[in-house]
C-alpha cells in the first residue's frame, strides 16, 4: 500500500484569477493506493467528508484522476483507493484538487512511477473535470508542484513555476460557511471593464516580478483584485473588516482563497503570519456566529509527496 500526501492550496491569489495557485506546507489530504484484484478503480473508503463524496469512482475526483492514469498507460491493473480528507469541502482552499493529486501520486508511486510530473497534472485535471465539472491547473498544479504557479494554459496544461521569497508565510482563515464554486462563478458576468482588466494585469505582471526579486513592498502593492474581490466579498460576512484586520496586524495583503469563503493573507514570516491570522479570526467573530479554522503555514515548497509505503 502506498500512502501520498497533496497540500492545500491558495488560488486566484488576489490578482491572478483562474491562472495563479501557491500550496501550503499543511493542512492537506492523504489518498492511500493499494493493488485489486478488480481492474480499474475501486474506492474502498473515504474519511472525514461527513459522508457527502460520492464513492463512484468516476464521479470523485480522485477517482476519476487514477482513471485517467490507467487509461494513459492503457493497463488492466486495478487500484483500490482510501482517502483521507483533511480538507474541508467547497472551502476555497482546493479540496478536490488535492484529493486528485494525491491519488495519482500514489497511484503512480503503486505502479512503478511510469509517468512524469507533466501525466500526472494532466490526469489529475482530468479527474477534478469528472468530479466537480471544471478542471482547476491554479488549484491543482501547485498542489502537485509546490511553490507558486502560473497557470499560461488549460488544454494542453502548460505551467510556469515561479520562485517563493524565503520566509513568505500565509494565514488562512476558513469559516464554517459552505460557497459552490458554480455560485460564486455566477457572480462573476462574461465581461471586465478595460480599465479594470488592465489594472489587473498590471498587478499580476508586478507580482510574478516581485516573485523573481523577493520584492516584499511590491509584492504587497500588487495583492490588489479589481476582477473577482468585489463582486464576491458579499459571500463572507466582514469581508472588508476581516480584510483590514489581517493588514492592519502585518499583512502584505489580504483576499478570498479561490471562490472563499476562506480568506488568505501573506506575511513576511510565520510570526506576523499568526497575528494575522489571529486579527482575522476575531474580525470574522464580530460579524458571525459560525465558527471559523484558522491554518497558518510556510508557503509550501515540496508539494505532493509519498508518505509512506508499505
Amino acid at each position: 500500500m502506498i500512502a501520498a500526501y497533496a497540500p492545500a492550496t491558495v488560488s486566484n491569489v488576489a490578482c491572478g484569477f483562474d491562472v495563479l495557485g501557491f500550496a501550503l506546507d499543511e493542512p492537506g489530504d492523504v489518498v492511500m493506493a493499494a493493488p485489486s484484484d478488480t481492474p480499474g478503480v475501486t474506492i474502498l473508503d473515504i474519511v472525514g467528508d461527513g459522508g457527502q463524496l460520492t464513492r463512484d469512482p468516476r464521479k470523485n475526483t480522485a477517482g476519476a484522476a487514477v482513471a485517467a492514469l490507467l487509461a494513459h498507460l492503457q493497463t488492466t491493473r486495478g487500484v483500490a483507493l482510501t482517502i483521507h480528507k483533511g480538507l474541508p469541502l467547497e472551502s476555497g482552499i482546493g479540496s478536490s484538487g488535492a484529493s486528485a493529486v494525491a491519488a495519482v501520486v500514489a497511484a503512480n508511486e503503486l505502479l512503478g512511477r511510469p509517468v512524469t510530473a507533466d501525466v500526472l497534472l494532466a490526469c489529475a485535471m482530468a479527474g477534478e473535470q469528472a468530479g466537480c465539472g471544471a478542471a482547476h491547473p491554479d488549484n491543482v498544479a501547485p498542489s502537485l508542484l509546490g511553490g507558486f504557479v502560473l497557470a499560461r494554459n488549460v488544454h494542453p496544461p502548460d505551467v510556469v513555476q515561479l520562485p517563493v521569497p524565503e520566509g513568505l508565510a500565509c494565514a488562512l482563515l476558513h469559516p464554517h460557511l459552505s460557497v459552490h464554486t458554480g455560485t460564486a462563478r455566477a457572480l462573476m458576468g462574461d465581461t471586465v471593464p478595460l480599465t479594470d482588466a488592465v489594472r489587473q494585469w498590471a498587478n499580476l505582471g508586478a507580482l510574478v516580478a516581485a516573485l523573481f526579486t523577493s520584492d516584499r513592498a511590491l509584492l504587497s502593492r500588487s495583492l490588489v483584485d479589481v476582477v473577482a474581490e468585489p463582486k464576491r466579498a458579499g459571500l463572507v460576512p466582514g469581508f472588508y473588516d476581516i480584510k483590514n484586520a489581517a493588514i492592519d496586524a502585518g499583512a502584505l495583503g489580504c483576499s478570498l482563497s479561490g471562490s472563499g469563503p476562506s480568506l488568505f493573507a501573506l506575511a513576511t514570516s510565520m510570526d506576523v503570519a499568526r497575528e494575522a491570522g489571529a486579527a482575522m479570526q476575531r474580525a470574522f467573530s464580530r460579524h458571525s456566529d459560525v465558527g471559523s479554522d484558522l491554518f497558518v503555514s510556510l508557503v509550501g515548497r515540496a508539494g505532493a509527496r509519498v508518505v509512506t509505503a508499505s
